[in-house]
């Protein structure tokens, strides 16, 4: 009898030891998450708040700069936790990817999924999209958290299904002029709620008959920017020291959102042309800020 108290003692001895194993394996693996962005309610909303109408053909939106903005604002609200990637649904005819669309495709850590876009220009699909990956992500805890911009109510499905696997799902909503842009059944299954202002969005979308730089001037090469980029980064190193470069680095390839619009703004002065919407000339810029800056490290 003692012989067997012995052994079942030790057993269960045995399955504690791995059991605080496997908890401090669970301890040691970081937090991850992931940006899923409806982007028709992303252009509706940002557009009416912004330049005043929901017609895309009415404005440019600079998609690169926001989604390094968006990643910037999840690194900090998430801030023990590793980007998995922003997911960019949209609608296409025929679900076949627009040069917009495509150029965004091509963003580091950004997978674009398209639904269909029928005759009145509606989304079809998008909604099953995210729903399908946002469980397929949780489910196999490939995420632990779930930053979500949109506002229709059938995205409360997708919701349930990822907290139902254990993830929590963060609303991330674009402020309305009047009223609310978000459905109130989705604000009320969500583990939390966000809005961003005029402010936030301001940088990154414009009047398409407010561009001011082209009629005047030609579209400069990529290493001209890499060029302009890199004199902006002595600059810049040369007003904050090396202290802010520490704290600058550990970021890369991403720029802080207030580091990338001051970088923007700067270079298009220099340079006398937009760069509104140019996303290889935008990844130039940035490449040579970034060039110069590993340079002095």
């Amino acid at each position: 009898m003692n012989d067997d108290l012995a052994a079942l003692s030790a057993r269960l001895d045995r399955t504690n030891e791995l059991l605080q194993r496997m908890l401090a394996e669970v301890a040691k693996t970081p937090s991850t998450h992931a940006i899923f962005v409806d982007a028709g309610y992303l252009y509706a909303a940002a557009g009416r708040l912004v330049s005043g109408t929901e017609d895309r053909r009415t404005f440019d939106l600079d998609a690169e700069g926001l989604i390094e903005a968006l990643i910037d604002k999840a690194r900090t609200i998430f801030a023990d936790s590793r980007l998995l990637r922003v997911y960019w649904y949209d609608g296409a005819r025929r679900r076949i990817h627009t040069s917009e669309q495509q150029t965004i495709a091509e963003l580091p850590d950004v997978k674009v999924r398209l639904g269909n876009l029928n005759a009145n220009n509606q989304q079809k699909g998008v909604d099953s999209l995210i729903r399908s990956d946002l469980e397929s992500l949780a489910r196999h805890r490939a995420i632990s958290d779930a930053a979500l911009i949109g506002g229709d109510e059938d995205l409360v499905s997708a919701v349930e299904a990822a907290q139902g696997y254990g993830a929590r799902v963060h609303l991330w909503g674009i402020e309305a002029p009047e009223g609310r842009n978000q459905a109130e059944p989705l604000l009320w299954e969500v583990d939390s709620q966000r809005t961003f202002d005029l402010d936030f969005f301001k940088p990154y979308v414009s009047r398409r008959a407010s561009a001011v730089y082209e009629a005047t001037a030609t579209r400069p090469t990529r290493d001209d920017v890499r060029f302009v980029g890199a004199q902006i980064a002595a600059k810049w190193l040369a007003a904050r020291g090396r202290e802010a470069l520490v704290e600058l680095l550990p970021g890369h390839p991403y720029l802080p959102g207030s580091v990338d619009q001051d970088l923007l703004v700067e270079a298009e002065g220099l340079l006398q042309y937009s760069l509104r919407g140019q996303a290889d000339l935008r990844r130039a810029l940035r490449d040579g800020f970034w060039e110069h800056l590993q340079t002095q490290y």
